[in-house]
């Protein structure tokens, strides 16, 4: 992004705050941060909706900024390949239109699909690329910041199309016209220039120019340490200096959570691990699974191939033949998705000569008591990598081998070939029928899992009712199809099918909005005419409360042992302080201070900002586990709250916030402010921080500032709260200012917008 853009964004959130968009305003300038920090869920909330509101300002270059900032927290950290490439086209044929070309963000499309491209399929996309880039880079030159991310993209590009002297000449010659134009290179591009240096078998001058680049700013900070310490491991492989590579690595809980870094970091374990200097483990293939499982959700059959062999050579130093060969397998399925397949199906005939040539570990005891020796197994510290090899010569032949088999392989990632193997056993050679409930349960499960619908329903066909219709509302539950599960589920649950069916039944109506049926539907659990358990239980609750069904709700409890003081009615009691977790408008989650009123039921206590769809005196429905345990340590849980999650509104208190904003009074004068508010029963809260200060106009010396918002109830209006925070802080030394107040009252305004202006605020 060229720095006029930013210049451009600072002039927009000005505009847009005069304009009274607020929210709109502050929405954009944090957009890019959320991007880059990985705010994921608010970035995916946020980025959209100001584009849809700048396409109906008809604000062009606005809605290509929040477009863009969208797809690069897709494409970057995330990794997103052919499941964005058609958003990153759509972008690139907006920013040629004739009313945005100029913006100075125009040319980020262009980097934008490349990227795509690349996360899809690298070598395929190589000339594609060369050619997008290559054209962009001719419309900006070194004086843009738009030109080092280009040139980035245009070096990786030419190493996927296999030309590393040219990536190393080109990275050379694009951070010398940057110096000619008194810039520096992006680190990004300076690394980039290291990549292309180790693939031209310059390892030492790939060092050197790692540690020169440094001194370079990062176009994404967050991620520098983490990326240098990948590639700066990498090389020292190459140079043989293993401990150190070791060292450099970062660990996986650093890794875990960014999929851009997984292949890469996946390759140096790899190479460490031949040199014993790492551990490699049964976790590590299951991970390496799980990542691969990604990519194909993300269309990234480049990066699936480079994991299967990857995790296949890990395997193999493992003695999991079995896991290898399945790698192996799965590697050529990813490799039929790919525009380019130079060299895979060798590497594959490669790695499939070497599962060939491994020795197996034996097992630990004879055939006929493997299963004996695994029930008997600890569950720490057994691997069930090796398990799955040993259990595999039995799988679908012996009933009780096969379970345990099939469920091994699922768990470490592998649930297709266990419903195969179950599948083959159950309703190949047999008549699915005839099993028994816990079969056909564990079957319908591991279909689903696999992914193999259609075998589901095949199934449901063979099965009689009921369990033909609980066959269905499983697979229709994954699938969060809603109207589907409940009509199977409720013929389920009328076929006697028992909990499970009226678990299913009653969720899915709850999903389709009905809570009174939902909990009418489990009511039969709180009668005892059905068994439950303790959540089942909790569960009625949480939806009688939804639906205000107060006898449900005491009958539960009672259910519980849990005393409740009122004999009918609403349940409004005083129990104890909780933070209530909601959702907030940009995506994230908010923390807001409520007092418990009863089994599900809370009283927000907080003032919300204008925006939020809750405020202090609204009765919200909670979900009664508590989202983090109690601490051990009794001095710890003195000052614990317990968090629960909201589940939704049940009751709106009507309270409207005001916001006011200045210098900090005294102690004894906000003391007396802060009982005024109490005894009025208006809920008042400062959010700034001990950090927040104001300007003194005097003097310009920085004072500490305070801000908050204060809640008043329906029976009390502005006019009241005005005249109340004017008699209490008159006397004050500095004043205080409340401008949305005041201009709603239509008193004193300008008072207050001079004291914004003379103290800054």
């Amino acid at each position: 992004m060229d720095v006029d853009i930013w210049s451009w964004v600072g002039g927009t959130q000005r505009q847009l705050h005069e304009a009274g968009n607020v929210g709109l305003a502050m929405a954009l300038g944090d957009v890019p941060a959320q991007a880059l920090e990985g705010r994921y869920g608010q970035l995916d909330v946020v980025a959209p909706a100001i584009a849809q509101q700048a396409e109906g300002m008809e604000q062009p270059w606005l809605e290509l900024f929040a477009r863009y900032w969208h797809l690069i927290g897709r494409v970057g950290d995330r990794a997103n390949g052919s499941v964005a490439i058609d958003d990153a086209r759509e972008l690139v044929s907006f920013a040629a239109r004739s009313d945005v070309a100029d913006c100075p963000a125009a040319s980020g499309a262009v980097e934008v699909l490349a990227i795509a491209q690349a996360n899809t399929d690298g070598p395929g996309y190589a000339d594609e690329r060369l050619g997008s880039l290559g054209r962009a880079l001719q419309t900006v030159g070194p004086d843009s910041l738009a030109f080092s991310g280009l040139t980035t993209q245009y070096v990786l590009a030419l190493l996927d199309a296999g030309k590393p002297a040219e990536a190393v000449a080109y990275a050379e010659a694009a951070v010398e016209r940057l110096r000619g134009a008194g810039r520096e290179a992006s680190w990004e591009l300076a690394a980039m220039s290291a990549r292309a240096l180790l693939a031209t078998g310059r390892a030492q001058d790939a060092l050197e120019a790692l540690h020169a680049a440094n001194g370079f700013k990062p176009d994404d900070p967050v991620a520098k340490a983490r990326r240098e310490g990948i590639l700066h491991s990498r090389i020292l492989v190459e140079l043989g200096q293993t401990q150190h590579a070791v060292e450099s690595l970062p660990d996986l809980d650093v890794v875990g959570e960014h999929p851009r870094d997984w292949v890469e970091w996946a390759q140096v374990v790899h190479r460490l691990s031949e040199q014993d200097a790492i551990q490699n483990s049964w976790q590590l293939g299951r991970i390496v699974r799980q990542w691969m499982s990604y990519f194909e959700t993300m269309g990234s059959p480049r990066a699936r191939v480079e994991l299967a062999v990857t995790g296949a050579r890990l395997a193999l130093r493992r003695q999991g033949v079995w896991q290898a060969r399945l790698l192996a397998d799965l590697a050529e399925a990813a490799s039929r998705e790919l525009k380019s397949a130079d060299g895979v199906a060798e590497q594959i005939a490669a790695l499939r000569a070497e599962c060939d040539a491994a020795v197996e570990l034996p097992p630990p005891g004879p055939e006929g008591e493997l299963v004996a020796y695994f029930d008997a197994a600890d569950g720490r510290t057994a691997d069930p990598e090796r398990w799955v090899g040993w259990l595999w010569p039995l799988s679908g032949k012996d009933l009780e081998a096969t379970r345990r088999h099939t469920t091994t392989l699922g768990f470490l990632g592998y649930a297709p070939t266990g419903a195969d193997v179950y599948w083959q056993m159950a309703a190949v050679q047999s008549d699915p029928a005839q099993a028994d409930t816990e079969d056909i349960a564990y079957l319908t499960g591991l279909l689903i899992e696999a992914g193999q619908d259609e075998r589901v329903h095949d199934l449901a066909a063979r099965l009689k009712a009921p369990a033909s219709h609980l066959a269905l509302a499983r697979l229709h539950r994954a699938r969060e199809r809603w109207e589907e599960t409940a009509d199977e589920a409720e013929k389920a649950a009328k076929g006697g099918a028992g909990l499970e069916a009226l678990r299913l039944w009653s969720g899915a109506v709850q999903q389709l909005g009905d809570n009174p049926r939902a909990a009418e539907i489990l009511r039969p659990i709180i009668d005892g005419d059905v068994e439950g358990e303790e959540e089942d239980i909790w569960r009625v609750i949480v939806l009688a409360t939804a639906a205000e069904d107060w006898v449900t709700v005491r009958k539960g409890a009672a259910k519980l042992g849990m005393p409740i003081q009122s004999p009918e009615g609403p349940i409004e009691e005083e129990w104890h302080l909780i933070r209530a977790i909601l959702p907030a408008p940009d995506g994230s989650q908010r923390e807001v201070l409520a007092v418990r009123t009863g089994p599900a039921t809370a009283r927000l206590a907080i003032p919300q900002p204008r925006g939020m769809e809750y405020n202090a005196g609204d009765i919200v429905v909670i979900d009664p586990r508590p989202l983090e345990p109690v601490p051990e340590s009794e001095e710890e849980k003195e000052n614990f709250v317990i968090p629960f999650a909201g589940v939704t509104m049940l009751r709106p208190g009507g309270y409207t916030s005001w916001f006011f904003d200045g210098a900090a009074p005294t102690d004894e004068e906000w003391s007396e402010f802060d009982e005024l508010m109490a005894e009025r029963g208006w809920p008042m809260w400062v959010y700034s921080d001990k950090n927040y200060t104001v300007t003194h106009p005097g003097t310009g010396e920085q004072l500490p500032g305070v801000f908050g918002w204060i809640a008043i109830p329906p029976d009390a209006g502005p006019t009241e709260l005005d005249a109340v925070l004017d008699d209490v802080t008159e006397t004050w030394v500095h004043p205080l200012a409340w401008l949305d107040l005041a201009r709603e009252v239509g008193v004193e305004a300008e008072r207050h917008e001079h004291i914004v202006k003379e103290y800054g605020l």
